[in-house]
């Protein structure tokens, strides 16, 4: 999992009053929620309900309608609405620290949306369809990993993007250890961490996308025939082998593309491509526009960004 980066990743403290409830608005990412001290329910899209205690880490999908309920009194009547002390509207990342409801805390988790990637490609968790539930321990740290990326997110050190995503993915790493050991249904959606050929197969398309890769080289690289090759790969991707390399490759220019640094024929052959005909074909393909328009695009944005902010973006 070396090659697993967490691209973009906005956390938030909530603290919640006795049977305060939040509304977490819908969102293009999915949504992680780790419980510190209390109790209290996430409810998914209406009917899903999850129990919350303290360590229980929940990824929810993207473009989900998700609330949280606190316990205590008015716990048990919760689910269907009456009794809840407040209902307010959220949205994770929003703000460091958010107090739901009146008086003291009595329920506080993590809450934030993610994007995690497999190499420079594959989105981890874009595709989930339900949410991963799965219960740690003090023993875990990740109370302790989670704290540290919330104050690294808070402060306006140079770095402090990074360092946080650093953190983030120690979380994630550690979710997706239980791949290995957890029998809940979740982790058929990570099958690709059970098959270390296929693993290596893709790890090698990710740090080299410019190589010469084929069906027949990458069978040779992790010693298995053709036909398994084909059938254990599109079994853990859901696409052939050389469409997810595609993908890397397009991916790896979209990148260098943004840093604006390489000349559009140098991105082509960054990216596999001798010709720079066939990799605009292909871009455009991908994102809908051409290398150079998808460049000057991503050059307004960052002008944008740095007006806005009155300083050039140090993270």
């Amino acid at each position: 999992m070396g090659t697993m980066e967490v691209e973009s990743a906005r956390l938030s403290e909530c603290l919640f009053a006795t049977g305060a409830c939040v509304h977490v608005e819908r969102g293009d990412l999915p949504t992680i929620h780790y419980c510190l001290t209390g109790s209290g329910l996430i409810i998914v899209d209406g009917e899903t309900v999850i129990e919350l205690v303290p360590h229980m880490l929940v990824v929810t999908p993207p473009n989900t309608s998700i609330e949280i309920v606190a316990g205590g009194s008015s716990f048990g009547r919760s689910r269907s609405g009456p009794g809840r002390i407040e209902k307010s509207m959220f949205v994770p990342g929003s703000v460091h620290r958010y107090e739901i409801g009146e008086g003291e805390a009595s329920f506080s988790l993590v809450c934030g949306c993610f994007q995690a990637v497999y190499g420079p490609g594959l989105d981890l968790f874009a595709s989930l369809a339900s949410p991963i539930v799965e219960a740690f321990d003090a023993y875990d740290q990740l109370d302790q990993v989670m704290g540290y990326a919330m104050v690294e997110l808070a402060t306006h050190e140079i770095g402090r993007g990074p360092m946080a995503s650093a953190l983030f993915k120690l979380v994630l790493l550690t979710l997706l250890r239980r791949c290995l050991t957890s029998s809940n249904p979740w982790v058929e959606r990570f099958s690709l961490l059970s098959d270390p050929p296929i693993a290596r197969a893709f790890a090698e398309m990710a740090s080299r996308p410019a190589a010469d890769f084929s069906v027949q080289s990458l069978c040779r690289s992790v010693g298995l025939s053709r036909s398994a090759f084909m059938a254990r790969f599109t079994a853990a991707f859901g696409e052939s082998a050389m469409s997810v390399l595609r993908r890397l490759r397009m991916r790896h220019a979209a990148n260098l593309l943004a840093a604006n640094a390489l000349s559009i024929e140098q991105v082509a052959l960054q990216a596999g491509y001798q010709s720079r005909s066939s990799f605009t074909r292909t871009f455009r393909q991908h994102y809908g526009t051409d290398p150079s328009d998808y460049r000057s695009e991503a050059k307004r944005v960052l002008v944008a960004y740095e007006t806005e902010d009155g300083r050039v973006p140090t993270d």
